[in-house]
């Protein structure tokens, strides 16, 4: 099989954990780094050693055109995504395109109709959905381990400084210059948890979404939420509910809770951990792998492997966007709901409320948290 080239834009925050990515599928001879575009071009220092002297430019179309690359791997911010994607498909470049993949549903569809037309293909990029564990935890659930199920939870207690949020002229913001954002707990950081939690309901496409309802709050001097928590109703007939915050006393890893009637299955996503506990039967615990999404990108160009997020798999947490970008603005806790700890707002007791909402299916109204909203409701 021939190195597939590779241009990849935004190589700077998250960007780096895409060189170091590529890096590794170039030592294994699947990949070549061909370029790297950023508005300031990136120092010899900045490129992990391995890559050698990829072209650089701040022209993503001309530095398409120039390296001649096959597939683009693009970590921009969440605005620029749906203009890049179509850049890269007229030249019949395939795509990886960073999580969230648009800050609305309509830029969604016009990035998702727009690639499809162009007749080229776009993995999304929710690691997550590569974990080996996601299909081993549905075949569970398929032959009844753990009984009916009730509906799925999700919980993430993590922690951010203030200078997350002065790290980029869009973060923490829902809109900037007119434009859309959305750069909340739910739709960036936390958003594994969503997608992944909607993916083991089994409600991944758009049209499996009934209604969505948003608690919206922050901490931290910003537009977006960074405590918040949302359930989605679904066709399934199961309630999908997470949620989330950066302000979390002791942060940990978040993780993905279904319940059964005669059990309940707990997924820690970023570690590809499982542990299921069922009626008559002691707590069982697997490690899986983990199946990379560049790479299965490129198995899918070279040999016809399936792809394993294609943008309408990402349909339904598109929705849980557009629910929350049209939601009213997030509510500022009150001063006396959160202190400081170093360079962080710590909000007291968040991490037992987002632990107990992916226990219960509740919103943080519904678990009687002081500065809560009441819940609303959208469509």
């Amino acid at each position: 099989m021939s190195t597939v080239d590779i241009v990849l834009a935004g190589a700077r925050g998250h960007g780096r954990w895409h060189l170091e990515n590529i890096r590794w599928l170039q030592d294994k001879g699947i990949v070549r780094l061909a370029g790297i575009c950023e508005l300031t071009p990136l120092e010899a220092a900045e490129i992990p050693e391995g890559l050698g002297t990829p072209e650089q430019s701040a022209d993503f179309g001309a530095l398409l055109d120039s390296t001649g690359a096959r597939i683009a791997v693009i970590c921009t911010p969440i605005p620029t995504h749906t203009d890049l994607a179509l850049e890269a498909a007229r030249r019949g470049v395939h795509i990886l395109l960073e999580k969230p993949p648009a800050p609305s549903y309509a830029e969604f569809r016009r990035m998702a109709d727009g690639v499809a037309a162009a007749g080229v293909v776009c993995q999304i990029g929710f690691q997550s959905l590569g974990s080996h564990a996601v299909p081993a935890i549905r075949q569970l659930i398929e032959e009844g381990a753990i009984g009916a199920v009730a509906g799925i939870g999700g919980a993430g207690a993590w922690a951010r400084p203030e200078s997350y949020y002065r790290r980029a002229p869009w973060a923490g913001k829902r809109r900037l210059n007119g434009v859309d954002v959305i750069d909340g707990a739910l739709t960036n950081p936390l958003a594994h948890a969503v997608a992944t939690g909607l993916a083991l309901n089994g409600s991944t496409r758009a049209e499996d979404v009934i209604d969505i309802q948003t608690e919206l709050l922050r901490a931290n001097d910003i537009e977006s939420d960074d405590t918040s928590c949302v359930r989605v109703t679904t066709a399934q007939g199961r309630p999908v509910t997470v949620a989330a915050t950066l302000c979390a006393e002791h942060p940990d890893d978040p993780y993905v809770l279904v319940h059964g009637s005669r059990g309940r299955i707990t997924f820690w996503y970023k570690q590809d951990r499982v542990l299921l506990q069922r009626a008559g039967h002691g707590p069982e615990e697997y490690e899986h792998g983990r199946t990379d999404l560049l790479e299965n990108l490129v198995d899918h160009l070279t040999d016809g492997t399936d792809l394993i997020v294609p943008p309408d798999v990402t349909g339904a947490f598109m929705k849980v966007v557009e629910a929350i970008r049209t939601a009213p603005d997030p509510a500022p806790l009150p001063r006396s709901a959160w202190h400081l700890v170093d360079d962080r707002r710590v909000v007291p007791g968040v991490d037992g409320l987002v632990a107990a909402s992916a226990d219960t299916l509740a919103l943080f109204s519904e678990l009687g948290a002081s500065w809560a909203l009441p819940k609303e409701v959208s469509t």
